[in-house]
C-alpha cells in the first residue's frame, strides 16, 4: 500500500475486534511516531502505551460516549509539555503540532498494517494523567484507541453506526482552502 492509497482508506471506525496487535506491529506503530518530523528535530511526543494492566486503568479514564473503546486492545496516550519544543517569542508554542505530525504519521503506518488507530479526545485528562502515572506538568494531548476492526456495533450510537458504514462527508476545497487571501476559496491547482 502506498502513502496515497493509505490516506484514502483510513477510517476512524469505532467497531474494534478485542484480537491482540502482534508485538511487531506495536514496534511498527512507535517507530512512526519515533521518526516523525518535529520542530529542530525536538522530538516532544511522550507516549504510554497501554496494552495490559494500562489499558484497564485507561477504559476508566474514557467517557461515556467512547464506550466502544472499551474493546481495543491498545491506547496510545500521547503527551508533552511546550518546554520540550520550539517557543517562540510571539507566543508560538509547537509541542502539539510536532505531536500531531507523530501521530498523523502513525494513522498512515496503522493503516498500511491493516490496523483501525482512532485518536479520540472523549477522555477525562486528570483520569488519564493518574491511570499512565504522567507527570503533571505534561499535557495529555490525545488519546488513540488501536486495534483490528470488529463488527460488533452494540455499544456504538445510531450516528456512530451511520459513521462506521459510511466515511463522513469532507468540507468542498473552497470552505477550507483559500487562494492567496483568506474567504477566497481554493478552486483547482493552476
Amino acid at each position: 500500500m502506498d502513502v496515497a492509497d493509505a490516506i484514502a482508506v483510513r477510517r476512524a471506525y469505532r467497531a474494534f475486534s478485542d484480537r491482540p496487535i502482534e508485538k511487531e506491529k506495536v514496534a511498527a506503530l512507535i517507530e512512526a511516531m519515533r521518526l516523525a518530523p518535529s520542530c529542530s528535530n525536538n522530538q516532544p511526543w511522550r507516549v504510554v502505551v497501554c496494552r495490559h494492566d494500562g489499558l484497564l486503568r485507561m477504559r476508566e479514564a474514557l467517557n461515556r460516549g467512547n464506550a466502544w473503546a472499551t474493546t481495543a486492545p491498545m491506547i496510545l496516550v500521547v503527551t508533552s509539555k511546550p518546554s520540550l519544543d520550539c517557543r517562540l517569542n510571539e507566543g508560538r508554542d509547537y509541542y502539539q503540532f510536532s505531536c500531531g505530525l507523530a501521530v498523523g504519521q502513525m494513522l498512515l503506518r496503522a493503516t498500511e498494517l491493516g490496523l483501525i488507530a482512532h485518536p479520540i479526545a472523549g477522555y477525562d485528562p486528570g483520569k488519564a494523567k493518574e491511570a499512565c502515572g504522567i507527570p503533571v506538568d505534561h499535557v495529555v494531548i490525545t488519546t488513540i484507541i488501536c486495534g483490528y476492526l470488529g463488527e460488533d456495533l452494540s455499544l456504538l450510537s445510531e450516528k456512530q453506526i451511520a459513521q462506521q458504514k459510511e466515511r463522513p462527508k469532507r468540507l468542498p476545497r473552497g470552505e477550507a482552502f483559500f487562494s492567496e487571501r483568506w474567504g477566497e476559496p481554493f478552486v483547482d491547482v493552476d
